[in-house]
This record gives C-alpha cells, sequence and structure tokens, in this order.
C-alpha cells in the first residue's frame, strides 16, 4: 500500500469510531429514556436503526438486498447470519426491520459509550460461565413475549482460519429457537469482511450485499432435530457464499 493510501485509510477507519459516536451523543437523552425499561424497546429499536444507516452511509457503504423471506409483522424470528466484521451488527440492523435483540459477547460491553447502551438493550453471554449461558435462555423467552425477535452469529466468534468461508456453527441459536418455536431465517452477509475487517489499514467504501433466505420452521421440533437445522442453515448460507446471488 502507497503512503498516501495508508494515511487515506487510516483517517476512513478514524473517521468510523466518530460515526459510532456522534449519533450516539445526538440522540443522547431520548437513548436513556428508551433504555431506561424493556418496554420501551421498539422506540430504542428504532433510534438503533438510525444509528446504523449513519454509519454505513457515513462510511460510504450501501447495502443491496436480495429479501425471499416473506417475512410476517406479528411473528418472531430467530435471525441468523455469517461473522466476520464488526460492521455485520450495523448491516443487519439497517436491513431488518423487525424489532430484534441481539444475543452477544459479554466482552463487548466495555466498548466506551458503545457499551453502556448494549449492556441495557442486548442479552449479553459469558461462554465461560454456565450460569450465563442459562440465563440467556430466561432473557430470551422475555424479550420474545414482549414480540421481539432474537438475532445471533451462530459462528460465536469472527473465525480465525483465513482459509474458511464459513466456520462450524454452535448450537446456541439452534437450542433457543426450537425452545421459544422460533422459525430461523439465515441470512448472508457478502462483503463485509473485504469492506471493513478486524485488520485497521484495510477497507473501502462500495457495496454490501446480503441474502435474506426464506424461513426454515421449527415447529414440530425436539432438540433432537438440532443438528438437523443446524446443519441446514449453515448450507444455506455456505452455498450463498459460495454461489452468490445477487
Amino acid at each position: 500500500m502507497n503512503p498516501l493510501r495508508t494515511v487515506v485509510t487510516a483517517i476512513w477507519r478514524i473517521w468510523f469510531y466518530i460515526l459510532m459516536a456522534l449519533p450516539i451523543i445526538i440522540m443522547l437523552p431520548f437513548l436513556i429514556v428508551f433504555t431506561s425499561s424493556e418496554k420501551f424497546y421498539p422506540q430504542f429499536f428504532v433510534c438503533a436503526r438510525i444509528w446504523a444507516k449513519a454509519i454505513l452511509y457515513g462510511m460510504g457503504f450501501y447495502p443491496k438486498v436480495k429479501d425471499i423471506s416473506s417475512l410476517k409483522d406479528d411473528k418472531s424470528y430467530m435471525f441468523i447470519a455469517n461473522h466476520t466484521s464488526i460492521i455485520d451488527i450495523m448491516l443487519m440492523l439497517a436491513v431488518i426491520d423487525h424489532p430484534f435483540v441481539f444475543v452477544g459477547k459479554v466482552e463487548l460491553a466495555k466498548i466506551p459509550l458503545f457499551g453502556y447502551f448494549y449492556k441495557r438493550t442486548c442479552i449479553l453471554v459469558d461462554r465461560n460461565s454456565q450460569k450465563s449461558r442459562m440465563q440467556v435462555f430466561e432473557s430470551a423467552q422475555r424479550r420474545i413475549n414482549q414480540g421481539n425477535s432474537i438475532c445471533i452469529f451462530p459462528e460465536g466468534g469472527v473465525p480465525n482460519d483465513k482459509s474458511k468461508v464459513l466456520t462450524p456453527f454452535k448450537d446456541g441459536a439452534f437450542r433457543l429457537a426450537i425452545d421459544h418455536q422460533l422459525a430461523l431465517v439465515p441470512i448472508t452477509f457478502h462483503d463485509n469482511k473485504k469492506r471493513f475487517s478486524y485488520t485497521f489499514l484495510s477497507g473501502s467504501p462500495g457495496k454490501m450485499r446480503v441474502k435474506i433466505d426464506p424461513v426454515i420452521s421449527v415447529a414440530g421440533k425436539s432438540q433432537s432435530d438440532k443438528r438437523e437445522l443446524k446443519d441446514q442453515a449453515f448450507q444455506t448460507i455456505l452455498n450463498e457464499l459460495e454461489n452468490p446471488s445477487l
């Protein structure tokens, strides 16, 4: 990378963190109110989508979405997607208008400003704690009863092996989907790693392709069907990654 491009990329990456903070500061009074009680979550979700879109478009990203899911407004779902970038969070919020709650790593709560609202609105899990994992199920049921959907990145983190397009899914999303009878919605993010990876001096503005596949029903399924559902969802996302439809 030539010196000028290195400087421009560094400034652009720093601009991302400024963009993360600016909408939060501007909307701060509303965010404080809307995170004071879970009954205000629909209003918070609107603010979260504004925040996400401000970051995406402010960075020069523009989503291109193919949605064949036929989601119903009065149903809750389990949204799942491949995970390669921090921008996955913003893109998920931008392209899904059904209010949903993220199940995410407790470590993200340490991020200044963002972490404060993250821990007040998301379901946090400490993967090293059996008690924490059990509490996720109780929290998910409460949020579903409030009319929300759930969103999990089932790889459990960003793949470390650069040779792999998609790493094996963990059980949590599928166990929750069966227990709470949430139809699965597989979502494929094509360009996020290329656009904004965890390597600091990398990335560029541009298109972000998103494929939202038809729901996978869990009606009548039990925990003995968990592996079958997991394999079906994994194969759906892997097929789209290997053979893009948009």
